[in-house]
C-alpha cells in the first residue's frame, strides 16, 4: 500500500489551534458554581439553611454565625470530595482516550484522536473507529459498518474512487485498511452535527445503586414524616412554632444517610483511578462494583489465553501427499500467501508471508497484480484473492477447513483423511486453515467466491503457545470460587488443549456455536452450567452463551481482543478487552481495558473490586449503625415526653457530620484489601444493599449503642444534672461511640485491637482529629458556650467512656465467639 504525504508537525499545531480539538465536548467535572447550587439543592444542606435562619430569627446571633461557618466548612469538604472524584473521572479518560494513526513528517505515529486537525493523513485498520471525516486515499480490503450515522448496519465497501471513498467519523473499520485525508473534525463532523456522541453511555443504574437509591428514598420519606409528627407534637408542647420547627429539623437531620450516595460515587471513582494507575483502565467507574461479583469469566481463546504470536509450525501438501519438503516449496504455502493480505495485519497471515518468504515466493509473489477480492464471511468463514498474471488470472483462499473441504467438493473418502489429519494438527494444539485454489477468466469473477471451481490446496497449521503463567492465574480464579469458561472459534481439539495446557479441566461435554444456536433456551440453561470448553464459536453463539449465564443469575464477565468479541464484551456484565493486541472495537465495547494483555491484572481487578465492595459495605454499615442512636436520642425523648425534649440542636449534628463525613468517604475508601478476599467466593448481590447477618448485627450495634446513650440521657436528667451538662455526657459518649465503631466496623471477624493494628494512614488524623474537636469544644470557654456545654468531673468523664466501650465491645465478644466455633 502506498503511503501518501502527511502534514508536518508544526503545520498540525498550527491547525489545532485554529480548529480545536477533535471532540464535541468532553464530560468535564463540574464547576464551582454548579457544585455549590448542587449542594444547596441537597436536602441536608436545605434544612441546615433553613435552621441557620431560625437561629438568627430567635435572636440567636452566636448560634446562627456559627452553624453558617459549619455549614461553608461541611459545603467546603463535599466540594472537595466531589473535585477529587472528578480529577479521577478526569484522569480515567486520559487512560481511555482513543489512539489512531497519523503521518507526521513522513513518519506514522501514534496520537490522541482529538488532536487529529484538518488535512491530516490517517491509518486506519480493521477493529478501529473511524476517528474523524475523510476521504480515502489509499485502500486495501476496506470495508466499514456506517451504522452509527446511516442506521444501515450492512459493511460498507470504500475505495478511493470518486462516490465511494467519504468516511465517517463513529463508523467501526470492518475489514482491511486505508489511508484517509481528514477533511472534518470534531463537532464539524457529520456526526456531531447529528449531535450524537459515540464516546457517550447511556448509565443504566447498576442493582446496588438501586438498592442504595432506595434506602436513602425510605430513610428521607421516614425523615420528612418524623419532621412533621415532632413539629406537631413540640407545638402541642410548647406552642412555639419556632423552637418546635428547629426540633423538628434536627430529627429530619439525623434520619438523612446524605453520606451514603457520596460514599458510593467516591469508592467507585478513586477505586477506578488507582486501577488505571496499575494498567488496569476501568471505562465507568460503576464497573468496580460488578468486579467483586463476578462468579463466570468466559475467556476467548486467542490473544487472551494465548500469546498471539503466530508461527507456521506444521504443513499438509496435496500436491505432495505430505509436507512438500521434497522440492521444498509447498504450493499450500503459495495459495495461503495469495489468500492473505498484500500487508497483513491479521497475527496469522503474518506468519504466512514469513514461510512464505521462506520457501521463496517472494519474487513471485510481487510479478502478480492484485485484481478482486471476496471479503472474510460465512460459517466457518473464507476469504478470497484473485490475481492477474501473464496468461490469465488465479485465485486462492483460505479459511475454517470445512468450509474449504465443502467448497472444494473432497471425495467422502479424501474429506475424512483430511479431517483426520486436521484433527492431529488442532490435538496438538495447532489452529488449522484450509487453503484452496482455482483458475479463472479475468473480468468474469462468480457473485459468490464459494462458486469457483476450487481445488482442494492442503492445511497450513499455525501455533500459538499459552501464555506462560496461565495456570497460575486461572488457578487463582478457581479458588476465589470464579468458574472458567472458554469460548473460541478454534477447533473442538484445539480448545481442548489449550484448556488442559492451561490446568483447566475441559470435562467430558462440549458444545459448539451451531449447537448452541440450535437450543431451546431452557436447553441451553441447562447445557451451559456444566460446559467448559465452547468451540467453534462465532459472535452471535458467544452472545447467546453470555445471555444465558447472565439469565441463570450469574454475574459474568467476558474477555476478548477481535471484533467478533464485540457483541459479548457489551452484553458480559464486565467485558475486558485486551488493550496491546486488542482492536478498538474490542476495547470501545469492554468495561474494562487491561492495558498490557497480563491475566494476571484481570486477577488485580478482581481482588480490587471486592476489597472497594466490602469496604463500601463497612462504610455503609458504621454510618448506618451511627445514624441509629443519633436518631432515637433526637425523637424518643419528644415523643416519650421528657423533661429536657432534645439534647442535640442542628450545631451539634453538623458537628457529627464532621466526623462521620471524612471518616466513610475518605478513611474506608483508604482500608487495605483484606489478605484473604481471593480465598472466598464471589459476593451474592441479589440479596440486598446487606446479608440478613449483617443487617441484624448493623441494627443490634446501632440499637445498643442508642441504649447506652439514652440510658446516660435519662439518669443525668432525672438526677437534676442541667440541661447543659446532660447535653454534654451523651455528646462526648457519642463522640467516642463513633472513634470505637470506626476501628470496630474495619472488620466483620476481627477484634478491634487487631484492627487498629492493619495499616491505614489515615488512622491517626482521623482519630485525633476527632478528639481534638472534643478537647477543643469541653475546654476552650468560648466554644463551650456556643455548643452549649460545660465542663465534666473526671468520674462522669469515666461514665462515658465506660459506656462507650460497653456499647461497641460487646460485639467484639460475638466476633471472638463465631471465630471460636467457626
Amino acid at each position: 500500500m502506498l503511503r501518501p504525504e502527511g502534514l508536518t508537525t508544526k503545520e498540525a499545531k498550527e491547525l489545532l489551534r485554529t480548529a480545536g480539538p477533535n471532540s464535541m465536548g468532553k464530560v468535564e467535572g463540574k464547576g464551582f458554581l454548579r457544585l455549590v447550587f448542587d449542594l444547596i439543592r441537597e436536602p441536608m444542606t436545605a434544612l441546615l439553611l433553613v435552621a441557620c435562619l431560625l437561629y438568627f430569627l430567635l435572636r440567636e446571633p452566636d448560634q446562627g454565625l456559627l452553624m453558617l461557618a459549619a455549614i461553608v466548612f461541611v459545603s467546603a469538604i463535599s466540594v472537595y470530595q466531589e473535585r477529587k472524584s472528578s480529577r479521577a473521572l478526569a484522569a480515567l479518560r486520559k487512560y481511555v482516550e482513543p489512539k489512531v494513526g497519523c503521518l507526521r513528517d513522513g513518519i506514522l505515529v501514534m496520537i490522541d484522536s482529538e488532536e487529529l486537525v484538518p488535512g491530516d493523513v490517517m491509518l486506519v485498520e480493521e477493529g478501529q473507529a473511524v476517528a474523524a471525516d475523510g476521504v480515502v486515499l489509499v485502500a486495501n480490503d476496506f470495508s466499514v459498518n456506517e451504522s452509527v450515522v446511516t442506521g444501515e448496519s450492512f459493511p460498507v465497501l470504500k475505495d478511493g474512487g470518486e462516490g465511494n471513498n467519504q468516511l465517517y467519523q463513529g463508523s467501526m473499520v470492518n475489514s482491511g485498511k486505508c489511508y484517509a485525508r481528514v477533511v472534518k473534525t470534531g463537532s464539524s463532523t457529520l456526526l456531531g452535527q447529528i449531535g450524537r456522541r459515540t464516546e457517550a453511555v447511556v448509565a443504566v443504574p447498576t442493582l446496588l445503586q438501586v438498592q442504595i437509591g432506595r434506602f436513602v428514598r425510605s430513610m428521607t420519606v421516614f425523615g420528612v414524616g418524623a419532621f412533621a409528627v415532632v413539629l406537631v407534637f413540640g407545638y402541642l408542647r410548647t406552642a412555639d412554632w419556632a423552637q418546635s420547627l428547629l426540633l423538628s429539623l434536627t430529627l429530619a437531620m439525623s434520619a438523612i444517610p446524605e453520606e451514603i450516595p457520596v460514599a458510593f460515587s467516591s469508592f467507585m471513582a478513586l477505586g477506578a483511578w488507582r486501577m488505571a494507575r496499575l494498567g488496569i483502565v476501568v471505562r465507568q467507574p460503576l464497573t468496580v462494583e460488578s468486579l467483586g461479583a463476578v462468579s463466570v469469566i468466559c475467556l476467548d481463546k486467542t490473544g487472551t489465553l494465548t500469546e498471539n504470536k503466530m508461527t507456521v509450525s506444521a504443513l499438509y501438501d496435496k500436491r505432495t501427499e505430505g509436507d512438500g519438503v521434497g522440492d521444498g516449496r509447498p504450493m499450500v504455502v503459495w495459495f495461503a500467501r495469495l489468500a492473505s493480505e498484500p500487508e497483513p495485519f491479521d497475527a496469522m497471515e503474518q506468519a504466512i508471508v514469513v514461510a512464505s518468504e521462506g520457501c521463496g515466493f517472494s519474487r513471485a509473489y510481487s510479478e502478480l497484480r492484485f485484481v478482486h477480492e471476496y471479503p472474510l464471511e460465512g460459517k466457518p468463514p473464507m476469504m478470497t484473492h484473485v490475481y492477474r498474471n501473464g496468461e490469465g488470472c488465479v485465485a486462492a483462499a483460505k479459511g475454517g477447513v470445512e468450509r474449504i473441504m465443502e467448497v472444494s467438493r473432497l471425495s467422502a473418502v479424501e474429506r475424512k483423511n483430511m479431517e483426520r489429519v486436521a484433527a492431529d494438527m488442532a490435538g496438538k494444539g495447532y489452529r488449522v486453515l484450509g487453503v484452496a485454489s482455482a483458475g479463472c477468466v479475468e473480468g468474469g469473477f462468480p457473485e459468490r467466491q464459494e462458486n469457483f471451481d476450487w481445488r482442494f490446496e492442503g492445511l497450513v497449521a499455525f501455533n500459538d503457545p499459552p501464555k506462560a503463567n496461565l495456570a497460575p492465574v486461572l488457578a487463582e480464579w478457581t479458588k476465589a470460587g470464579i468458574r472458567i469458561k472458554i469460548l473460541s472459534g478454534d477447533h473442538l481439539e484445539t480448545v481442548v488443549n489449550i484448556a488442559r495446557a492451561a490446568g483447566v479441566s475441559p470435562g467430558s461435554s462440549f458444545l459448539t456455536g451451531e449447537q448452541v444456536m440450535a437450543f431451546s433456551e431452557e436447553q441451553l440453561r441447562r447445557e451451559v452450567v456444566d460446559t467448559v470448553v465452547f468451540a467453534r464459536m462465532f459472535p452471535e453463539a458467544k452472545l447467546r452463551v453470555i445471555e444465558t449465564l447472565k439469565a441463570s443469575g450469574e454475574t459474568v464477565a467476558m474477555t476478548g481482543d477481535g471484533v467478533n468479541d464485540g457483541p459479548a464484551l457489551k452484553a458480559a456484565h464486565i467485558g475486558i478487552a485486551m488493550g496491546e493486541r486488542g482492536t478498538e472495537i474490542a476495547r470501545q465495547a469492554a468495561d474494562l481495558v487491561v492495558s498490557d494483555d497480563k491475566l494476571e491484572k484481570i486477577t488485580e481487578a478482581i481482588r480490587h473490586g471486592r476489597g472497594i465492595y466490602a469496604n463500601l459495605q463497612k462504610a455503609i454499615r458504621y454510618l448506618i449503625t451511627i445514624h441509629i442512636p443519633i436518631l432515637t436520642t433526637a425523637s424518643l425523648p419528644v415523643l416519650l415526653g421528657w423533661k429536657f425534649t432534645t439534647v442535640f440542636s442542628p450545631i451539634h449534628l453538623i458537628f457529627l457530620e464532621l466526623i462521620m463525613g471524612p471518616t466513610c468517604s475518605v478513611f474506608y475508601e483508604r482500608e487495605p484489601v483484606d489478605a484473604g478476599v481471593m480465598s472466598r467466593p464471589p459476593e451474592v448481590r441479589t440479596r440486598g444493599l446487606l446479608g440478613r447477618k449483617e443487617s441484624l448485627l448493623t441494627i443490634a450495634q446501632g440499637g445498643i449503642v442508642a441504649v447506652g446513650l439514652l440510658g446516660l440521657y435519662y439518669y443525668f436528667m432525672r438526677r437534676g444534672f442541667s440541661l447543659e451538662y446532660t447535653r454534654t455526657v451523651v455528646f462526648d459518649t457519642l463522640v467516642l461511640d463513633n472513634i470505637l465503631l470506626t476501628f470496630s466496623g474495619r472488620s466483620a471477624t476481627a477484634g478491634i485491637f487487631k484492627t487498629m493494628r492493619i495499616r491505614n494512614e489515615l488512622v491517626w488524623p482521623v482519630v485525633l482529629l476527632s478528639l481534638g474537636f472534643v478537647v477543643v469544644i469541653n475546654l476552650w470557654p468560648l466554644v463551650r458556650g456556643i455548643f452549649g456545654l460545660t465542663g465534666l468531673v473526671p468520674r462522669h468523664i469515666l461514665a462515658c467512656l465506660g459506656v462507650a466501650v460497653l456499647s461497641v465491645g460487646w460485639v467484639e465478644i460475638v466476633k471472638a465467639m463465631q471465630k471460636k466455633t467457626a
